[in-house]
């Protein structure tokens, strides 16, 4: 037996000791896997729940749905309101603990009164680096973590989810479109509506993997390596800023080290979360 069909045996034996589950599931590669495996182990035991707020795009919806469908997964939608909250609003480094703070009350209180034993999420192997203060909310929420407690890298998920045909095997990471804000830069619906259209248009464009970087009247494109030298001509430079400008940005710029994820974290100090 292979390495990874040990880890995935490890993560089937851990969910089926499981009376019931709550999986929060955003509709990226790792909740999906984990809905799929949770729903394999438990059946009808479990519920999906993805969280609706100002931060989760339509595209996000739409994939989510789609994949509860095909895979007839139990699954629910709750609003959460993290936009309201002053101190989410505020944007500094741990903003993501009061987003996370907020949908595991949630889910902690959708547990309590459906009498499900535990709520899980999607955190992997790989999520330990970086600056991740909504794994400090999952810790005081004790919420479970099955797919880290197993092993599995992001890898180990994309091919377990590949092998279970699961439609966003491949799919790009998507972190919530706060995420796009510069710290210190108020998030309101209103730019979280300006970066969720910027993406769109990109992703019109063709480019698959990027992020638009909100840094107030500054727009910086991030666009994966491999994908630069279609972006890096005079054309798209035009197309960007009849993009952007329309959008309230005075400058549109278009960042030459590429896409890469927890760009907005490099200047943070490294701490434990």
């Amino acid at each position: 037996m292979s390495e990874l069909e040990n880890k995935e045996k490890r993560l089937e034996a851990e969910l089926k000791k499981m009376p019931s589950l709550i999986v929060a599931y955003s509709g990226g590669v790792d909740s999906a896997y984990l809905a799929y495996a949770a729903h394999r182990a438990l059946g009808d035991r479990m519920l999906a729940v993805t969280a609706l707020s100002a931060s989760y795009s339509e595209r996000d919806l739409r994939e989510a749905q789609a994949c509860v469908a095909r895979f007839k997964l139990p699954h629910e939608f709750i609003n959460t309101d993290e936009v309201s909250n002053p101190a989410y609003r505020a944007n500094n480094p741990d903003r993501c603990f009061f987003c996370k703070d907020e949908l595991f009350n949630k889910l902690d209180a959708l547990a309590s009164d459906r009498g499900f034993a535990a709520v899980a999420y999607g955190v992997n192997v790989d999520d330990q680096g970086d600056w991740r203060p909504g794994q400090r909310a999952a810790r005081k929420h004790q919420v479970l973590t099955p797919l880290l407690d197993a092993g599995l890298t992001k890898a180990d998920i994309r091919e377990l989810a590949r092998a279970a045909n699961l439609p966003v095997w491949n799919r790009p990471a998507s972190a919530c479109l706060s995420s796009r804000i510069a710290y210190g830069i108020e998030v309101t619906p209103e730019r979280l509506a300006v970066v969720e259209k910027g993406e769109e248009a990109l992703r019109a464009l063709g480019f698959r993997q990027f992020r638009v970087r909100h840094h107030d009247n500054l727009v910086r494109v991030e666009i994966a390596p491999e994908e630069l030298p279609r972006a890096l001509t005079p054309e798209m430079a035009r197309k960007f800023v009849e993009i952007f400008k329309p959008l309230g940005f005075n400058f549109v710029t278009l960042d030459l080290e590429g896409y890469r994820t927890g760009s907005l974290n490099t200047h943070l100090v490294k701490i434990s979360s």
